[in-house]
């Protein structure tokens, strides 16, 4: 993998990638500290591709990157739903009063975030998190339902939308720009792919250097995302070899046909990784340290419970282990000796 520039571009400023195609960045106020945006030169003006987390601080740097275009934000574009990449865009498109687009099933599921719980408990975030061997003080402490976090860092989103589909191509400038469907990071996440430019803006879709998170969450616990992912990242090494890879994380890089094998093996490891430690029956809880080395903060281990359930939750699907409830009322894993993964 080759990657073009060699550290971030500074928040507030712009870098050309190429003729008509700008990158910018947001500070983000997590571990990964940073989100890369992007604005595609359209008709009359810049097409904005994701948006960064909606906070002030997010908002008064767009203020300086307007003030450097020239010409006005004629739409909006995002990925997926996630806050780093909505968060601004219902303020965007609708300060522009411009077109919006986003596909169906992340628009209405940030919609429906957005909205929060409508009175609906925590029990089942609290059942979810006592299945996967959770202790009592950290599932107090993750399924503390304190405002709805979602919408205060998500701007409300436009009430209408465009929609966009698998396979449909935008006309922005002089440019057509295909839409490639990506699932399992989130439900239906958009990425672009312009032949003339031989560039793809691949979102938290294909990462260099760290991998998406795949979860199961206890909105849907029982999701096989990991096979979604599985199943839509080769269609990506259909595109060139050499096109450059505009990533929501860390470098713009070429090397996208490796970087989507070497996806496809960090989970393929994983998955056996997971088989091998389930000889005996486990939790999920007891099965993160097969997947994660370092210490988890209360923050990342909502990210962590929710990747280790995607992959025992392919695990379940293919047969290759069983699931049962122990005496405390958790799921144990145990590998199903006569029934191997496939490659």
């Amino acid at each position: 993998m080759e990657y073009l520039y060699e550290k971030q571009v500074e928040p507030g400023k712009l870098i050309e990638i190429a003729e008509g195609v700008l990158w910018l960045t947001m500070p983000l106020p997590f571990e990964l500290d940073h989100i890369n945006l992007y604005l595609i030169r359209g008709d009359g003006g810049w097409v904005v591709v994701d948006t960064g987390i909606g906070t002030t601080t997010t908002k008064s740097l767009w203020q300086r990157i307007f003030e450097q275009l020239d010409g006005p934000i004629v739409g909006v574009i995002v990925t997926h739903l996630h806050p780093d990449h909505v968060g601004l865009a219902g303020w965007i498109a609708d300060t522009f009063k411009v077109p919006f687009y986003m596909t169906q099933t992340e628009y209405f599921t940030a919609r429906a975030f957005a909205a929060g719980r409508n009175g609906a408990t925590n029990e089942r975030d609290v059942l979810y998190y006592q299945r996967a061997g959770l202790d009592e003080v950290m599932i107090e402490k993750l399924t503390a339902t304190e405002g709805n976090g979602y919408s205060s860092v998500v701007s409300p989103l436009p009430i209408s939308y465009t929609r966009l589909k698998d396979q449909m191509e935008l006309a922005l400038g002089d440019n057509q720009w295909k839409v490639m469907i990506g699932r399992g990071h989130s439900p239906e996440h958009a990425c672009l792919y312009s032949e003339q430019k031989n560039i793809l803006i691949s979102g938290d879709h294909i990462l260099p250097i760290i991998t998406p998170n795949i979860g199961a969450y206890s909105t849907e616990p029982d999701a096989n995302t990991l096979d979604d992912y599985l199943n839509t990242l080769p269609k990506f090494k259909s595109l060139p070899k050499d096109a450059t890879v505009l990533p929501a994380h860390k470098l713009p890089f070429i090397g996208l046909h490796e970087r989507v094998d070497t996806l496809l093996a960090h989970h393929h490891d994983h998955l056996n990784a997971l088989v091998n430690a389930c000889e005996q029956p486990q939790t999920a809880v007891n099965l993160l340290p097969v997947l994660f080395k370092r210490k988890l903060s209360s923050r990342n281990m909502v990210f962590a419970v929710a990747e280790c359930l995607s992959h025992l939750n392919y695990l379940l699907n293919q047969g290759v282990i069983s699931r049962s409830v122990n005496s405390k009322g958790q799921f144990e894993f145990k590998a199903n000796q006569t029934k191997q993964l496939a490659s």
